[in-house]
């Protein structure tokens, strides 16, 4: 039997890219060298071209679209350095990992390494030998006269690409002051082009990006916003260890991320899930940096794959196989939910995104940003937004692209509760609308939607009692239904146009024009109400994403490759993913190529990979072949 190859890495020899024949142009063959893909995704080599022509440019693209990408092959394919400014140590490790075992000389420089590691980093840059440089938007301001300043100056980078340019605006969801000072750095190097990318960004905060990084006419280019992979949904949370226990089981062995509100709720939601034989583990900023540490480390790596925590596990979250993310209580804002949802699939195969929620979130999160100081009317918007969200009868993956100012085609998504048919409709919705509207008219269009509910629901509260509306005929009209079901029936009833919310700061429900049409029965409406989904299967839609992504492929093999990578990531200390990712290895397990000239044709494999691990894959795949020619026949049936 041959010698089993050594799992320590090797050091490849890289090819020049202009020297592959198949490759139309410098950059198409670097995506190829390097990373092994023979196609762009959308917007990715506009992106490219801009930084190449040093022409600053804003890019939004969604997790999964291929940002990293947009910056990191025009500083292979161009000449000088990109510094990267990046928001998490943990994030420029994975990146520089995976960068490295492409073949790419890239480093970071923090407080991380110890002083012969960063003395290191400064040889190599100050030797030109590195085309990519990270560092955090604090070095950057705090590091003014220090030696990475010194040698930024000598050897003033061709452009810097600002990852996760969202934190630099405070209408974002993720505001940091450190990253407002990075428009200073235009003075410091006055010829370097400027380039910012993004999943999130609405308008206001592309715009608010655009002024603070101070771009020169940069080219804009926003990718959709829609994740055609991720099934959303969203139910009025019931049991919640129950409703967890349900989406664990349905991801089975898969990779998931629950989050919670507060610390408290973690620890006691991961100590039952353990207690339940469930492999997951609490994150949350109240934990030692040690135990932190290691808990993210287990998830990228693939000793644990579910983790239990509260926004604190957030950016730098790279495992592109996380199945589900599942919110076990609302988020402040949509742009906090698509952000943290959007971590589920990143591989683009299909990924299921659960949403449970509760009237009382919303009013925890006021209270919260009370406690803050921070609950003001951009607050107060956001939280009804997503309240409205959460409530919605209508395609969830429409209510999020229209959310960030773009169209969806008028057809049906296939990949949420209200397309795939999940929520129950309600027999009689007119009576029910009609009940509703009259008791919003009765409180002469005075009061807010807790009000409204507190009297149909026939609740003695003392603002009810001292204003005698206990007295009005639709006091209590609507005693038997659950607060969150009828605060559902009223976001449906403003999100159809029937109720309009008038005044900002304590907005008041009023009746509209087809409101009153409706009271007199001169129109319809429909209801629903979100119940357990029946079916157990997956949608059409993600269900035909697993067929095509699976087609040709040998399980038995894939299982076989994906113990290797596992085995490899954990001798070379790095994530699983960068070894390879789960679409190489079903590529790998479908087309099961002989020699290195075969690997070369697998998605996600260029020179680099195929030099170091692909002999180890190679092998793997040799033995596999042995071990089922041996195998004995099945035998045949009858017939």
């Amino acid at each position: 039997m041959d010698a089993k190859p050594s799992l320590s890495p090797t050091a490849p020899t890289v090819t020049d890219p202009d020297a592959n024949p198949g490759s139309p142009d410098r950059l198409a063959g670097v995506l190829l060298e390097h990373w092994g893909y023979r196609d762009f995704l959308p917007l990715q080599r506009r992106a490219m071209e801009a930084i190449l022509a040093r022409r600053d440019c804003l890019v939004v693209l969604p997790t999964g679209g291929g940002k990293s990408l947009c910056y990191q092959a025009p500083a292979v394919a161009g000449d000088g350095l990109a510094v990267v400014v990046s928001p998490l140590i943990a994030l420029m490790k994975d990146q520089v990992d995976v960068l490295t075992a492409n073949g790419v000389p890239a480093a970071y420089y923090n407080s991380t390494q110890g002083p012969g590691q960063r003395a290191d980093v400064r040889e190599r840059l100050g030797r030109g030998d590195l085309k990519l440089l990270y560092l955090a938007p604090e070095q950057l301001s705090a590091d003014a006269g220090g030696e990475i300043h010194a040698l930024l100056d000598r050897r003033p980078p061709a452009f810097f690409a600002i990852d996760e340019a969202h934190c630099i605006s405070q209408w974002g969801h993720d505001f940091r002051p450190d990253y407002r000072l990075l428009g200073r750095l235009r003075e410091r190097f006055p010829g370097v082009s400027f380039h910012a990318f993004t999943a999130t960004a609405t308008p206001l905060v592309r715009q608010d990006i655009v002024e603070q990084l101070h771009l020169h006419e940069p080219e804009v280019l926003v990718g959709s916003f829609d994740r055609p992979n991720l099934v959303f949904r969203a139910r009025h949370r019931g049991n919640l260890g129950a409703d967890v226990r349900r989406t664990l089981e349905r991801h089975r062995g898969e990779a998931g991320i629950v989050y919670c509100l507060t610390r408290r709720e973690v620890d006691s939601l991961a100590a039952r899930l353990a207690e339940q034989g469930y492999d997951a583990l609490p994150y949350h900023a109240g934990l030692s940096d040690e135990v932190r540490s290691a808990h993210q480390e287990a998830f990228l790596s693939e000793r644990t794959d579910v983790i239990v925590a509260t926004v604190a596990f957030g950016m730098g979250i790279d495992r592109p196989d996380v199945r589900f993310v599942l919110h076990a209580a609302a988020p402040r804002s949509i742009e906090h939910y698509q952000q943290e949802s959007g971590r589920a699939g990143r591989d683009g195969q299909e990924a299921e995104c659960l949403l449970l929620y509760s009237a009382a979130d919303f009013a925890r999160w006021r209270s919260l940003l009370a406690r803050d100081g921070a609950l003001d009317e951009r607050s107060t918007r956001l939280l009804r937004e997503m309240s409205r969200f959460a409530a919605a009868t209508r395609c969830r993956h429409r209510a999020l692209v229209e959310h960030f100012g773009q169209d969806y085609p008028d057809r049906p998504c296939g990949a949420c509760d209200w397309c795939l048919g999940e929520l129950e409709p309600v027999e009689e919705p007119v009576v029910l609308a009609q009940k509703i509207l009259s008791c919003v008219l009765r409180l002469d269009q005075s009061f807010g939607l807790g009000h409204v509910m507190d009297v149909l629901r026939g609740r003695g509260t003392d603002k009810v009692l001292s204003r005698g509306h206990d007295d009005l005929s639709t006091y209590g009209l609507l005693a038997s239904t659950h607060a969150d079901e009828l605060r559902g029936y009223l976001e449906q009833l403003l999100d159809a146009g029937f109720l309009r919310l008038s005044g900002e700061r304590y907005p008041v429900l009023q009746v509209t024009a087809e409101g009153i049409r409706l009271v007199k029965a001169e129109t319809g409406c429909e209801l629903y109400r979100q119940h357990q989904p029946k079916r157990a299967a997956r949608p059409a839609r993600a269900a035909a994403a697993e067929g095509d992504s699976w087609e040709g492929v040998d399980r038995e093999l894939f299982e076989e490759l994906r113990d290797l990578r596992l085995e490899i990531a954990r001798t070379r200390a790095v994530p699983a993913y960068v070894v390879f990712t789960d679409r190489t290895l079903r590529d790998l397990a479908r087309r099961r190529p002989t020699d290195e000239r075969d690997l070369l044709g697998v998605h996600g494999i260029g020179a680099a990979k195929a030099a170091d691990p692909g002999p180890l894959f190679l092998e793997r795949i040799r033995q596999w072949r042995g071990g089922a020619q041996d195998s004995p026949e099945p035998e045949a049936g009858p017939g």
